[in-house]
């Protein structure tokens, strides 16, 4: 697991670029977001997808949200109501997850068997980088299922590191998951996590 510091990801062109091109190639990433370490890799990628849900023991059942990289990329790919497009859009970026109706377009390996996606566009720097490679990229918390979160690199669980191919170093961060919404209805209810 290489680890490189947000502040060289966010201000050195070189380290920047590689970064993007190693997100577009479907390596795995962890990353800061508003709330939690995430780990991700290109959503449309199903052999990295798969990657993620070994190192997280994760049941195959529950899909994994993305991260957008950008609004157009919501708006495209997901089905929303005029009312519900109106509230994501003044809610987004924030430390949400919107459940939604995938569009036809959507990645097929984070599509639940229901035809849902989640969706979060967070308000920190790394989004811009997410937004610069172009792909919708799984946010997952860092962690082996059932554990806590890790809050900083040095709590990534020795079996995930393997599976890791760069972490972006933002130090220690003391956040909480996203809440989460249920946009698949004009009747737009909170989600308790499992």
């Amino acid at each position: 697991m290489e680890t490189l510091k947000l502040s060289d990801v966010l201000d050195k062109p070189g380290v920047r670029r590689r970064v993007v091109e190693s997100m577009r190639r479907g390596d795995v990433i962890v990353y800061p977001t508003d709330t939690i370490y995430g780990i991700g890799c290109d959503a449309g990628n199903p052999a990295s997808v798969g990657r993620i849900r070994r190192a997280k023991g994760r049941d195959a059942a529950r899909h994994f949200s993305v991260i957008a990289p950008g609004k157009e990329w919501i708006w495209e790919n997901a089905r929303l109501s005029k009312l519900n497009r109106d509230l994501a859009d003044r809610l987004l970026p924030g430390p949400y997850t919107l459940i939604v109706r995938a569009g036809r377009s959507a990645p097929r390996p984070v599509v639940s068997p229901e035809g849902t996606l989640g969706v979060r566009l967070p308000r920190h720097p790394f989004t811009d980088v997410v937004s610069e490679a172009g792909v919708p990229f799984v946010t997952t918390s860092v962690n082996v299922s059932g554990d806590a979160p890790a809050a900083s690199l040095s709590e990534v669980p020795a079996s995930m590191e393997k599976s890791v191919d760069i972490a972006v170093d933002a130090g220690r961060i003391e956040g909480r998951a996203s809440r989460i919404f249920d946009f698949t209805t004009d009747d737009i209810k909170a989600v308790r996590r499992r």
